[in-house]
């Protein structure tokens, strides 16, 4: 007896004491067990993927309507500061127009103010000098009319 026909019958008994033993039963029981665990892990990875994917999808639509938002409340202010704007300068040239009739106005008023000073003013020099060239040349209750009635003439004509 060779040691190959031994080997022969060493492996055969160890072949049935593997098979006798279950051996083959729990390697793939163990297979199996590995295997559902990692169809259970994939299946929860593919539920988990399912969920990101929503809430990506729920948060870029939140942040598109966010963006919508805060481009409508920048219109909104671009508009009221316009409008504003629009105001301020409106306001600006009334007043501008206010100050400048009434700057006219005052001038106006100066104007005729000054003149009717002149105006007075000549009068009461044309007074003075025709009193001392009539007191001069006529004498009497006939200087004192005729003095009256000059005096109401030259303020006549200037009135």
């Amino acid at each position: 007896m060779d040691a190959t026909f031994w080997a022969t019958v060493a492996l055969v008994i160890f072949l049935a004491l593997v098979v006798y033993l279950k051996v083959p039963g729990m390697i793939s029981k163990s297979l199996d067990d590995r295997a559902d665990k990692v169809r259970d892990e994939l299946e929860e990875a593919r539920k988990m993927r399912e969920e990101a994917q929503g809430l990506l999808a729920e948060y870029q639509r939140k942040r598109q309507e966010a963006e919508k938002e805060a481009a409508e409340i920048v219109a909104a202010a671009k508009r009221e500061a316009k409008a504003f704007a629009a105001d301020a300068a409106n306001k600006t040239e009334e007043f501008v127009q206010r100050r400048t009739a009434l700057a006219e106005q005052k001038i106006a008023q100066a104007e005729s103010q000054a003149i009717d000073e002149v105006r007075a003013s000549a009068v009461d020099v044309a007074i003075a000098a025709a009193e001392q060239i009539i007191a001069g040349k006529v004498t009497g209750a006939t200087a004192d009319g005729l003095i009256k009635s000059s005096i109401a003439e030259v303020k006549s004509r200037l009135n």
